[in-house]
């Protein structure tokens, strides 16, 4: 019990005090330039100098922004439309359109208001750059005096957090049940000297693993059933993609989930020891650390270098992806890929550490 009681006061204070960060910064923005003029790239240049936002690449033809969303790797596009650089010129105002990722209700409206208040207060930079044509008589500063912002909101239109939050508890409950149940029954066959039992019988040491690992499998997958059913009939949220895929990949998910459990087992002598060990190293890290409250994007380097062992991090950017975007695997097969990995590496390892005798 003395690292759970002096080590795990410090570890949840670095936790904190690192990755505590609701500042909505560093948010992937990908810029659709189809102008490509000097005032097109007057407006990316000052959107980016604010400091908000991280170049996520850009895209010249408007189909492959969905893709580019689905996958993550914008939160946010800036669509630049033909001819915007010339309705300046003509002194009329120019359209831009920005489409939002509004599957985290807070972080998309907070970043949409940067974007808005940066567009209207540098249009004025957009507007010194307008020359005057010959024979078009004098400039109309009052024609350049907004730019006109025509917002999207893809995927949570209405910005409802619920309908963020939801899914995530998904994601929590599979994770808080499958750990601590097999954390606590492989102990308890410790406590009760059974393992010493098993030790002088024929049952092979990965026959073991599976006896105690397959019940707890089902007790998960029957939960996902039920927190889907109840996400429907309760809250009136059903998965936009295919739910079928979504209980696949949850299945890799139960991979690591159950290893976790296992490997505590490995490591504690009690049913005290499991429970605590459980929810200060491995429950409370992956909740801090996965994206589910804080942005990942606000974290430090080192902290965010972290956060991509912890396959609760890729499960929410599955669950989501199907359950708010209605992504298929297209969208979503590396980070299957990665929680697979994950999940595998975790159970070789548990398994590895795991003896009959004594456990």
């Amino acid at each position: 019990m003395l690292p759970i009681i002096f080590v795990s006061p410090i570890l949840q204070l670095l936790l904190l005090g690192y990755a505590a960060n609701l500042d909505v910064r560093e948010v992937p923005l990908m810029v659709c330039d189809l102008d490509r003029t000097v005032e097109s790239r007057s407006v990316v240049e000052s959107i980016f100098a604010a400091g908000y936002f991280v170049p996520a690449g850009s895209v010249h033809d408007y189909r492959q922004i969905e893709g580019r969303i689905d996958s993550g790797v914008a939160q946010l596009c800036v669509v630049i439309p033909r001819g915007f650089g010339a309705s300046l010129y003509r002194q009329e105002k120019g359209a831009i359109q920005v489409l939002v990722d509004g599957a985290d209700a807070n972080s998309a409206g907070i970043a949409l208001g940067y974007v808005m208040s940066i567009l209207q207060n540098r249009v004025q930079e957009v507007g010194s750059r307008v020359r005057i044509v010959p024979g078009t008589g004098p400039l109309d500063r009052g024609a350049l005096r907004g730019v006109v912002a025509k917002t999207r909101v893809w995927f949570n239109p209405d910005l409802r957090s619920r309908n963020y939050f939801v899914p995530g508890i998904l994601a929590l409950l599979l994770m808080v049940l499958t750990i601590l149940l097999t954390s606590l029954a492989v102990v308890k066959e410790k406590e009760r000297g059974t393992l010493e039992q098993l030790s002088v019988t024929p049952i092979k040491k990965w026959e073991f693993i599976l006896g105690k690992l397959i019940p707890f499998a089902i007790i998960g997958f029957i939960d996902v059933l039920l927190v889907l059913a109840a996400a429907r009939f309760l809250f009136g949220l059903k998965p936009a993609g295919n739910p079928l895929l979504l209980l696949g990949f949850s299945c890799l998910f139960l991979l690591s989930t159950l290893g976790l459990g296992l490997l505590v087992s490995t490591l504690v002598r009690n049913q005290q020891q499991a429970m605590m060990s459980s929810v200060f190293f491995v429950l409370m890290p992956m909740l801090f650390l996965s994206g589910f409250i804080f942005p990942i994007e606000t974290m430090p380097p080192l902290i965010q270098g972290v956060s991509y062992l912890l396959p609760l991090r890729y499960y929410f950017v599955i669950i989501r992806g199907i359950f708010l975007k209605g992504a298929g695997i297209e969208a979503l097969w590396d980070q299957a890929l990665v929680l697979l990995g994950i999940g595998v590496g975790i159970l070789f390892l548990s398994a590895a550490r795991f003896r009959k005798r004594g456990g």
